[in-house]
């Protein structure tokens, strides 16, 4: 005798871009459509919870917070050591979401910070929740990226005509730089340290905790503005107790 495929759970990956004023009306009847959203909380008192909460709570859904398991963090870890890291780390959170999913009835929705597209990990975490006897229909919502509002902000187009536009992390920027990348997009930079990148050839436009209280943006030649860009990271955590920014990068042809 066969055993009747489950029917697929609903499950809503919403981007809210950098918080309630960035919320599609698309975003918006996606989140009223669901019974429960789950979020993570990285540590007590989690400001990006914060929103999440407020978000949750403007539109009367219930949150449901789960601890985030910790991630390997040391000192050097690069390669394949980095790659098992985040890998461990995954596999861990959807662990999360599988219980939470056994635990709460009903359509599930997920608040993904900027675009689900965008260096964001929550529909590989799907991917690997979904299983034959529980599969899943994942709903993606499309969100306002840190990507779009750096250009918003410094009122720039992110290429020159006819050229490309090479989008990268901090820790892979010398990589990049070693192809002969010119107009480069960084982003998780936990610094932003540039040194021997030519500083007077090179212009940069950066920005941090876009759509925040302090919010920061600083543009000019990367020689003249690195200390400017220093004690505007100091004054965006100082205001919202966490640093998330980005820059362009646009060199010598």
């Amino acid at each position: 005798m066969t055993t009747p495929l489950a029917p697929p759970r609903r499950v809503a990956a919403i981007g809210i871009g950098m918080g309630p004023q960035h919320l599609t009306p698309q975003a918006v009847a996606a989140l009223r459509s669901v019974d429960v959203v789950l979020a993570f909380a990285k540590r007590e008192g989690d400001p990006l919870l914060a929103v999440r909460r407020a978000i949750c709570a403007r539109h009367d859904v219930s949150l449901v917070v789960l601890d985030d398991p910790e991630r390997d963090r040391s000192p050097g870890l690069d390669g394949p050591g980095y790659a098992a890291a985040v890998d461990a780390w995954h596999a861990a959170r959807a662990a999360a979401w599988d219980a939470a999913l056994d635990e709460h009835a009903g359509d599930v929705g997920v608040l993904v910070w900027g675009d689900p597209s965008l260096y964001d990990s929550t529909l590989r975490l799907l991917d690997r929740m979904d299983r034959p006897d529980r599969p899943l229909a994942v709903e993606v919502v499309p969100g306002i990226s840190s990507l779009v509002l750096l250009a918003a902000r410094h009122r720039l187009v992110l290429h020159d005509v006819g050229d490309p536009l090479h989008v990268t992390t901090a820790r892979r920027l010398p990589e990049a730089l070693a192809q002969g990348q010119r107009n480069v997009v960084v982003m998780l930079s936990r610094t932003v340290d540039l040194g021997g990148l030519g500083v007077d050839d090179w212009t940069i436009w950066w920005a941090a905790n876009l759509g925040a209280d302090g919010e920061r943006a600083v543009a000019g030649r990367v020689g003249d503005v690195l200390p400017d860009i220093a004690r505007a990271r100091r004054e965006a955590d100082a205001v919202d107790g966490w640093v998330m920014d980005l820059y362009l990068l646009r060199g010598p042809a």
